[in-house]
């Protein structure tokens, strides 16, 4: 079984418990997701089933959007509703062109200080490991964009918003922010990832719908290609020595196609892999598919 799922994760739930979920459903040998979503964040979850998986690094890259709805006025160890709250401050009186304003001033690139309760590591630990211990270490500021930010809703504490951002943009760390420049702290109180690009909301499905499907025999049909998450890299195409040379791993000199990565197929429309061409060292491969 090859292909992608675009899993709608409920709450309370892992990524990796989610994958291995959804792994087991569709009794694939290979799996990997695309990012991780936090266990009481729900929404888009790419899972790369099969040969797929090898696309999943590929993707890792990939803007996302978010709805969040923060609670102005409490603010948690780990930024969101699975922490103690570790501070409390008055909401002030915030008219919504205010907040507008503020927004406006996160968005393009901008720097965060990771979470201490995040993955990224210090000294071969997760962040969230020494944060558990009761230790904090200096973590250095990094450029992330908001290519767009906007006010859902705003019904005092509740401050609700819509945004795409770049890879590693800590949401919980921008409503942070966002109510420090309001005056007050906040955390996330819901968080939901809309889509990974080029992925849309309306492809996801629930886990309910897997688990359906799968009884009815039908749960391929919840499977996008392998290729889904590359569609915007340029297309190749080789003749019969050329494509068996790349399915080796081999370099093909005459391939024609633009400079960096691009998909690989033979004349018959099979997807042959991943690969790269450079000016005067012609096509390299960076992943082989075996479908």
């Amino acid at each position: 079984m090859h292909g992608i799922v675009l899993l709608d994760k409920p709450a309370g739930w892992s990524s990796n418990q989610a994958l291995q979920k959804v792994r087991w459903l569709f009794q694939a040998q290979k799996a990997g997701h695309t990012g991780n979503l936090d266990p009481f964040a729900t929404g888009m979850l790419p899972i790369c089933l099969g040969e797929a998986s090898k696309t999943a690094g590929f993707m890792l890259g990939r803007a996302k959007t978010y709805v969040a709805r923060a609670r102005l006025g409490t603010a948690t160890a780990t930024g969101d509703t699975e922490g103690e709250v570790v501070r409390e401050m008055p909401v002030p009186e915030l008219e919504p062109d205010r907040i507008r304003d503020v927004l406006a001033s996160f968005r393009g690139e901008i720097e965060q200080v990771p979470p201490m309760y995040s993955a990224l590591k210090h000294e071969g630990q997760p962040l969230y490991r020494l944060a558990r211990a009761g230790l904090e270490v200096e973590r250095k500021a990094r450029r992330v964009t908001v290519h767009a930010l906007e006010m859902r809703a705003w019904e005092p504490p509740l401050l609700e918003f819509r945004v795409y951002c770049s890879k590693g943009t800590y949401v919980r760390t921008l409503a942070e922010d966002i109510a420090a420049a309001l005056g007050c702290c906040a955390h996330l109180e819901a968080l939901r990832r809309l889509s990974v690009d080029p992925f849309r909301e309306g492809d996801m499905v629930s886990l309910e719908e897997l688990e359906e499907r799968q009884s009815q025999g039908q749960i391929d049909s919840c499977l996008l290609p392998v290729d889904a998450g590359l569609a915007d890299w340029p297309r190749v195409e080789l003749d019969g020595e050329s494509a068996r040379r790349f399915s080796h791993g081999n370099p093909v000199a005459d391939a024609a196609g633009p400079d960096g990565p691009v998909r690989v197929y033979d004349m018959a429309g099979r997807l042959l892999g991943w690969g790269e061409i450079q000016t005067g060292q012609g096509l390299r491969a960076r992943r082989i598919m075996r479908l």
